[in-house]
């Protein structure tokens, strides 16, 4: 069976100045984010955006796989620190996601930087959220060890 989660987006106004707030609904782990137009294309403003929330959803998604390839590999991550940055730019005119950097930086016993790097290309390619991105967001992952 699928496991399917929900968030929730409630929308006052206009794109250039209208607001909104995004809840978690099945985790409720956040309620009520602010999220605007401006916070995508100009200063976040402590506020929130579709693009921030893929980028959260790369890098989580990413590290569990990374760990898990790591550890059935037998050299368990003592700790991985990963980032994505998402780009989100005009394309043909269209606000588009070009990319996801991932950088992750480890402490793992036993493994060699060049094994590291190349353990981290695969679980790059073979995450859920890498998966859905693939063939329409340019991926790519900078690995580095203690």
């Amino acid at each position: 069976m699928a496991a399917v989660r929900r968030a929730t987006v409630s929308w006052d106004g206009d794109l250039a100045t209208g607001t909104g707030q995004l809840s978690a609904v099945t985790s409720r782990a956040f309620s009520n984010l602010p999220v605007t137009w401006a916070s995508r294309t100009e200063q976040a403003d402590g506020k929130t955006s579709p693009e921030e929330l893929l980028a959260s959803a790369h890098a989580s998604c990413f590290a569990m796989a990374f760990s898990s390839d790591l550890t059935k590999a037998g050299n368990p991550p003592e700790k991985l620190d990963v980032t994505s940055e998402i780009a989100f730019d005009r394309v043909d005119g269209k606000w588009t996601v070009i990319s996801s950097k991932l950088t992750v930086h480890g402490h793992v016993r036993g493994l060699d930087a060049t094994k590291f790097r190349e353990m981290a290309s695969q679980a790059k390619d073979g995450c859920p959220i890498s998966r859905a991105l693939a063939g329409n967001v340019q991926l790519s992952v900078e690995a580095s060890l203690d």
